[in-house]
């Protein structure tokens, strides 16, 4: 059965809003929100828009790195307006490390996010994963900073806006050596984040969902839904301790994970 009129003109204008945040990608140049462009805007449509653009990098030859959820803790979803987490996609390109000095000017906005990250050492398909399979899944367990970013003016976003731009995802820092920490209690794990000197946030693990690994398997029962795997090797970051904060050049952020170790990235000129 052939698309109606209706459908193939709302796909056409899909494909258009991700080429729109393509090009918004490249050329640091930002588009208007997307929210009131397509008519009764959902998620759906928003991650349709998310994964033709995902299509457009892996053709391109990017390689994927892992995944990121976001909007997992009371901080982000009271700094956006939403309700539920959301997640989004990162090259092995966007991927830096501990002192990594990294271009301002690769971002519109930049602001950072202290994280845990999850290097899987077994492959999680959904739906039906628990959390106590995605526990037994983490191989190793990371600081972490996720640099976001967003392609829509002056973060002017709702949840849509956000997701279609692939979760405002702008990089990832890693840090070289696994915080050496069960990944079964990480509830009581607290991180605070650092901008040059001062700390702005501090959270535990508790404030991501109740529990860390929580959004690790809401994601793989999300992705396994459409038939995706998170792949034995990936590095999946579960969302912020903290509200994000903006660096600008010269800035320079650090996860502070206290005694078990930190993760410091500066941003140059």
């Amino acid at each position: 059965m052939s698309e109606s009129p209706m459908n193939t003109q709302r796909s056409a204008l899909l494909e258009s809003l991700a080429r729109e945040l393509l090009t918004a990608t490249e050329t640091l140049v930002p588009v208007a929100p997307l929210r009131d462009r397509v008519a009764d805007m959902d998620l759906q449509d928003a991650y349709t828009i998310q994964s033709l653009q995902l299509e457009h990098h892996l053709a391109a030859g990017r390689v994927l790195a892992g995944r990121k959820v976001g909007l997992t803790s009371v901080a982000m979803q009271q700094q956006l307006g939403v309700d539920s987490p959301d997640f989004g996609y990162f090259f092995t390109d966007m991927v830096h490390h501990d002192g990594a000095r990294i271009p301002a000017t690769a971002f519109l906005s930049p602001k950072v996010e202290p994280e845990f990250g999850f290097v899987l050492k077994d492959t999680l398909h959904g739906p039906g994963i628990t959390v106590e399979q995605a526990t037994a899944a983490i191989g190793a367990v990371y600081p972490a900073i996720e640099i976001i970013d967003s392609r829509i003016s002056d973060w002017d976003i709702t949840l849509v806006d956000t997701v279609a731009d692939n979760a405002s995802c702008g990089a990832i820092a890693v840090g070289t050596e696994p915080l050496d920490i069960d990944p079964a209690h990480l509830g009581g794990i607290g991180c605070a984040l650092v901008i040059d000197g001062h700390t702005l946030g501090r959270g535990t693990g508790a404030d991501v969902m109740d529990n860390p690994v929580a959004p690790l398997a809401w994601l793989a029962n999300v992705l396994g839904e459409q038939g995706v795997a998170l792949e034995a090797g990936q590095l999946i970051l579960p969302g912020s301790f903290t509200k994000a904060e903006p660096v600008t050049a010269g800035s320079s952020a650090t996860a502070d994970f206290g005694p078990l170790g930190s993760l410091t990235i500066h941003f140059t000129h």
